[in-house]
């Protein structure tokens, strides 16, 4: 089945083909309403999107396997090419969306004894719908912004995570969105709630197939973390140039507990993200370190948002950004710390390497601090690659294009420090493919 354009009889067909309950659809239409009324955002990269021309839903089955055999011999050999298939023997459990659907599902079944639940969000609507309306849509309004109401519009696929209380999983989980269709918009949502005294690794991949005309990715994601648990979601994106990439990710934090987004970003046309947390238990923790690398004809828009609501909350942000080729990489984030957030500490820190003398880079921070006992530390920099260090490698017999790259990839060295090891792997290969 293929949606292109939206109106309400599409939706409810979308719908109808999930065989989702009433409110579900309730909510698809609610979103609706709200996303024909609303404006673009007015800050960030211009975006010149035409709604009336992007497939909203792809896909010949919304059934889930739980073996590549069962797979479209095609569509497996395209996810064996990508490592895909490769890389599930270091994980605990993974999912993987083509198109429109979770296609491919599957988890250590000592996980599921442990009361561990990992699938697709329409799946969980179906056979948890009390745990997953307590938390659906709760910290990511549907009504917030174009693209939140757009994705609640027509949302399908993402993951859904249970950690039940007190339960270590020893190696992360990890869903794997791919997009190979000229003019798809991919919508999925995303919801993972770490009960308390639990923790979490969750590895996220995204790629495109490269067209003239354009594709669109607005996906939602919501991150509950319980008292003293930890969640850390690790994101490796490298959509094609051709993708508008809109997305908004934010999670909860209780009290004493921990939250970590890192978070890469090489690909995509024009990039909007900006993970959040929600600091609202006292003692907890956020941490968001990203890198953002944007070559020719690129726009990346990144940066972070901590809201400080409990005492003694502490948050750290770490951005790093490259551009080269005529690209734009902007920082663009908040802190707030709360008049009742007392004796709360947030460091912001901003690096920025400009590879040659078309592309630039600009730092919009937003930092507000409501009560005297608490701090906020802002640094930026941005700086041209360096004259004396290129020609003191390239003396010692080294060439320029090598010499660059290494400066770059040392440059990147503390984001990828916070990666697994095939990941930090996969970043080298993608950043010596832009420069």
């Amino acid at each position: 089945m293929e949606i292109k354009g939206l109106d309400y009889d599409k939706i409810k067909k979308i719908s109808e083909f999930k065989n989702e309950d009433k409110f579900v659809l309730d909510f698809r239409l609610k979103s609706f309403d709200v996303f024909k009324k609303l404006s673009l955002p007015n800050f960030g990269p211009s975006l010149n999107i035409d709604f009336d021309d992007i497939i909203y839903y792809k896909s010949d089955t919304n059934e889930i396997k739980n073996s590549w055999d069962n797979i479209n011999k095609n569509v497996a050999c395209e996810f064996k090419n990508l490592g895909v298939v490769s890389s599930e023997k270091y994980l605990d459990g993974i999912g993987v969306q083509y198109q429109s659907e979770v296609i491919y599902h599957n988890m250590l079944e000592e996980l599921t004894k442990k009361g561990v639940i990992f699938t697709s969000i329409e799946d969980a609507f179906k056979k948890y719908p009390d745990l997953v309306k307590k938390y659906f849509s709760k910290i990511v309004n549907y009504d917030e912004n174009k693209f939140v109401a757009l994705n609640g519009a027509c949302f399908s696929g993402g993951s859904f995570i249970y950690i039940p209380k007190n339960t270590t999983l020893g190696r992360p989980l990890q869903s794997y969105f791919r997009i190979s269709s000229r003019e798809l918009g991919q919508f999925e949502r995303t919801l993972i709630i770490v009960d308390d005294n639990s923790s979490l690794h969750y590895v996220e991949g995204c790629t495109a197939k490269s067209y003239t005309k354009s594709n669109l990715h607005a996906a939602v994601v919501e991150i509950y973390v319980g008292k003293n648990s930890k969640c850390r979601y690790t994101t490796i994106q490298n959509w094609s140039n051709n993708v508008y990439n809109l997305v908004t990710k934010r999670a909860l934090v209780e009290e004493s507990g921990v939250m970590e987004w890192i978070d890469g970003n090489v690909g995509s046309f024009k990039n909007m993200k900006y993970p959040a947390c929600i600091l609202k238990g006292d003692n907890s923790k956020g941490t968001c370190i990203t890198i953002s690398v944007a070559t020719s004809k690129q726009e990346q828009d990144t940066g972070a948002k901590m809201i400080h609501l409990g005492k003694n909350t502490k948050s750290n942000i770490i951005s790093k950004s490259i551009c080269s080729k005529g690209g734009i990489a902007n920082y663009r984030g908040k802190i707030f710390i709360d008049k009742s957030a007392t004796r709360s500490e947030a460091i912001v820190k901003c690096d920025t390497l400009i590879l040659d003398k078309e592309s630039k880079s600009d730092t919009y921070p937003n930092n507000i601090c409501l009560n005297k006992e608490s701090f906020i530390e802002h640094e930026a920099t941005v700086s041209r690659i360096s004259e004396e260090k290129l020609f003191y490698m390239m003396s010692r017999g080294i060439s320029k294009e090598k010499a660059i790259e290494l400066i770059v990839l040392g440059f990147t060295e503390k984001f990828k420090k916070e990666l697994p090891m095939e990941y930090a792997v996969e970043l080298n290969a993608l950043l010596k493919n832009n420069f």
